[in-house]
């Protein structure tokens, strides 16, 4: 059950409306780069920290919520197992990446980030998520194939 909607403003600040109703408001509002619904669900808080950071959201925020979510490192290998990513590293950086289409880390999608979250984002932006009001392509999708605009 939705309890509220998370928006990236332009100025990269994410923000948080506690109404199940709020997207109106955020749909129509120009300053608002991309929106997610809020459930309190585990998947959904990874889907807004990997996507709203993919999208350069300030960090420091990033940060806050991840830890209020307990969304660490070893809590990503459960969001990357529902996922289908394969999580690694790589000398002292994270790695995040899709098994099934991996040829070696030049030449295939892969991110990299100090957590696995970094690594997970960067592979968000590097597979071209762009966000959205509703109804977009998420990280989700892509990840599991999906690479046009939802109807």
């Amino acid at each position: 059950m939705i309890q509220g909607y998370y928006y990236l403003h332009e100025n990269k600040e994410l923000i948080y409306k506690n109404s199940p109703d709020a997207i109106v408001d955020i749909r129509d509002n120009d300053l608002c780069h991309s929106a997610w619904a809020w459930d309190g669900e585990r998947p959904t808080a990874w889907q807004i920290l990997v996507e709203a950071l993919s999208l350069d959201a300030e960090k420091g925020r990033i940060k806050e919520l991840a830890e209020k979510w307990n969304c660490n490192d070893k809590d990503a290998k459960n969001y990357a197992d529902y996922l289908g990513l394969q999580l690694d590293i790589d000398g002292n950086t994270m790695t995040a990446r899709r098994p099934e289409d991996f040829e070696t880390y030049p030449e295939s999608p892969c991110g990299f980030g100090d957590t696995y979250l970094d690594a997970m984002a960067d592979l968000c932006k590097q597979m071209g998520f762009v966000g959205g009001k509703m109804w977009n392509v998420t990280f989700i999708d892509l990840v599991r194939g999906q690479k046009k605009e939802k109807d």
